[in-house]
């Protein structure tokens, strides 16, 4: 697989709702970063759309990342055919191949025949840019029915960005997740965590680490993987949590990542 950096590596750093840094790092940031950990690719999320960037900016983008030998991806947060038929061309502008939306709550509620007719649409538009929509598997979207919707679109150009912990809140366990969505996986968010119980005894808490720190089965994941392409890409995350200083909270962020890319370069083959 092809290591890349997911924005969401530095959500602290790039600002999120209320906490938002002096200076948010940019999506040129976030690509130099990665260029400088020897990562292939980025992945940029819904953290830092590239639809407030203009189409000049976008070139510049594509201009750096060709420059440094890497490659972009694109994506953006829930389903919503006018935001995605406006990401369409800037993924063909930035010559992304994958086209990432996360479904959430709002998509659960849409009966899954109708979602799959509205993906359906915009299908034959991603396909002429050169784009597959990698459905990410979120907080609220159960994984049964992502199965579901994926076997009623039946199209190649529609398949999983599997992500490895994010569906114990839909009630999963990540293996269970992870053998469900690995034959329509086109795309991988691999990141780490653990489960603490409450000081107090009040129930359990799941909170990030760096990857290959915390429980996270990253050998059966990616041997349950081991059917995708050589070229797929695998995006580097972590869960952070804040801290009441946020400062360190952001500096925090480099150091996580540092542990995290050494860590992926030794637990996934290839040449990295």
């Amino acid at each position: 697989m092809k290591l890349g950096l997911g924005s969401y590596a530095f959500r602290w750093s790039i600002g999120i709702k209320d906490l938002q840094p002096a200076q948010p790092m940019t999506a040129m940031d976030v690509l130099d970063i990665a260029h400088g950990h020897g990562l292939s690719l980025v992945q940029y999320a819904d953290n830092l759309p590239l639809d407030r960037l203009s189409a000049e900016e976008h070139v510049a983008l594509k201009q750096r990342a060709d420059s440094y030998g890497m490659e972009l991806e694109l994506g953006t947060q829930s389903f919503d055919v006018e935001e995605l038929a406006r990401y369409i061309p800037i993924g063909e502008r930035i010559g992304s191949k994958i086209l990432r939306v996360a479904l959430d709550a709002e998509d659960a509620l849409i009966p899954v025949p109708e979602l799959a007719a509205q993906i359906r649409e915009l299908l034959p538009d991603g396909k002429k840019a050169g784009l597959r929509f990698a459905i990410e598997n979120h907080f609220n979207y159960p994984s049964p029915r992502m199965v579901e919707l994926l076997d009623v679109v039946a199209d190649d150009a529609l398949g999983v960005c599997l992500d490895v912990a994010n569906s114990i809140c839909a009630g999963e366990w990540p293996m269970t997740t992870v053998k469900m969505l690995a034959p329509y996986a086109i795309n991988l968010h691999l990141k780490d965590y653990e489960i603490t119980p409450d000081p107090y005894g009040v129930g359990i808490r799941i909170h990030g680490t760096p990857l290959g720190e915390g429980r996270a089965e990253v050998e059966e994941i990616l041997d349950t993987l081991s059917h995708c392409p050589d070229d797929m890409s695998c995006i580097l995350e972590h869960w952070l949590p804040q801290t009441s200083d946020m400062v360190a909270t952001r500096q925090t962020e480099h150091e996580w990542l540092t542990r995290t890319v050494a860590a992926a370069k030794r637990l996934l083959p290839g040449d990295h």
